[in-house]
């Protein structure tokens, strides 16, 4: 309920304020759930790419500080997100998303870098998405990186890459899990490429405390 209501004021108001965004091949979302892989450039990504997707909704990771406040932690939940780890992420971390995929009607999206100030592809999605048995769909965003820059009217861009399924009869060894990391790399150049062929992310420093 909250999750439609939001993103009945959301996009509206992100509408006004920066225009409409720029999607392409949204023709290429599988019908039933997946698991959405993208660069993590801004902390807005999640907001940004639900948006993209709905009225398909998500469940998404959250990290588990962020639940410490009651009413944070409802208003979260309320969105579908859970807590995880980061630094000791536990059996839960995969369990909990395999079973949601399974289970419920949402997909969800995880940033295979696990941080916006790290490029390096970590597997956690490829072991989910062989265990739930669902596609893998890359993504990438380009626009306004903070908040406070909508207001420049640069664009919001996202672009959609060919589903692909991890094979659940191959074991993912280092070998493997380094070949679908490539594919996932290469799709996102892909992608970048095809939105701005001029486009350089530059990656921030890592603050002391951050808690996004």
């Amino acid at each position: 309920m909250l999750y439609n209501f939001l993103v009945h004021i959301v996009n509206p108001f992100l509408n006004l304020i920066n225009g409409r965004s720029e999607i392409k091949h949204r023709d290429r979302l599988p019908k039933g759930n997946y698991i959405l892989v993208a660069p993590h450039r801004t902390w807005m990504d999640p907001v940004l790419l639900a948006l993209a997707v709905y009225p398909k909704q998500f469940s998404f990771m959250a990290k588990e500080e962020l639940f410490q406040n009651k009413l944070v932690a409802w208003f979260l939940k309320t969105l579908h997100a859970y807590p995880v780890n980061r630094k000791h992420p536990g059996p839960s971390a995969i369990s909990k998303p395999v079973r949601l995929l399974k289970k419920s009607p949402y997909s969800t999206i995880i940033f295979p870098s696990g941080s916006r100030y790290s490029a390096q592809l970590k597997g956690g999605a490829l072991l989910i998405a062989k265990m739930a048995g669902v596609p893998i769909v890359p993504a990438v965003y380009q626009g306004p990186l903070k908040f406070n820059q909508m207001w420049s009217r640069k664009k919001r861009r996202i672009a959609f890459g060919q589903p692909f399924l991890v094979d659940r009869r191959q074991r993912l060894d280092e070998d493997t899990q380094h070949m679908y990391e490539q594919k996932m790399q290469s799709a996102f150049d892909q992608l970048d490429k095809e939105l701005d062929p001029s486009f350089k992310y530059v990656m921030p420093a890592k603050p002391k405390n951050d808690n996004f």
